[in-house]
């Protein structure tokens, strides 16, 4: 479990901006689709109930039935479960140096990777659909020339607020590094 106390690898000065999680209602999302999946099925058994009732008699068919029914419902949630997860491991850190990208991708994989300030070449915001618009969040895509070109922020709040402070952060660095370097160099003469 990461916590704000301690940065993983954190550098001496170094400060946390921004800690960015995806929007709360991500979760209801997810909840919205499994009771679509768990309704299909439901509903099915409603409408087909006096076939059904005598399918399941069936010595052999009933097992199987109730088989295959089980390995549904433990799929939807197995589906469910996953998802919950990635939305809730998914972590962007922002300090005053450096980007940070932890996402979870499946049950057992985590990535976590970074990208320093000054490499940062673009950085957009995405507010797409009536509801992102109306609950105002959205994606940020942090571009660099490196090896992964691309950092998504996906569904946070208040996205064009966190382009701009992203940007702030960008042009404070790039500031304190050419002060660094001038310091450097009158320090040589």
């Amino acid at each position: 479990m990461m916590h704000l106390d301690h940065l993983p690898n954190q550098r001496p000065g170094e400060k946390i901006q921004l800690f960015l999680r995806r929007y709360w209602l991500a979760p209801f999302e997810i909840g919205f689709y499994m009771i679509i999946f768990y309704g299909i099925p439901i509903a099915a058994a409603i409408i087909f109930f006096p076939y059904l009732e005598h399918f399941l008699q069936d010595p052999v068919l009933g097992p199987i039935i109730i088989l295959v029914g089980s390995m549904y419902v433990l799929g939807v949630w197995l589906f469910g479960f996953t998802e919950f997860i990635d939305y809730y491991l998914d972590v962007w850190i922002v300090t005053n140096e450096r980007i940070i990208n932890i996402e979870q991708k499946g049950l057992f994989t985590r990535v976590a990777s970074e990208m320093h300030l000054t490499a940062i070449q673009d950085v957009t915001s995405e507010v797409s659909g009536i509801l992102h618009t109306f609950l105002h969040y959205g994606n940020v895509y942090v571009q660099t020339a490196g090896e992964k070109t691309r950092f998504l922020f996906r569904d946070i709040p208040n996205a064009e607020s966190v382009k701009e402070q992203i940007i702030a952060l960008i042009n404070e660095s790039k500031r304190n590094q050419q002060e660094s370097l001038v310091h450097t160099i009158q320090q040589e003469m």
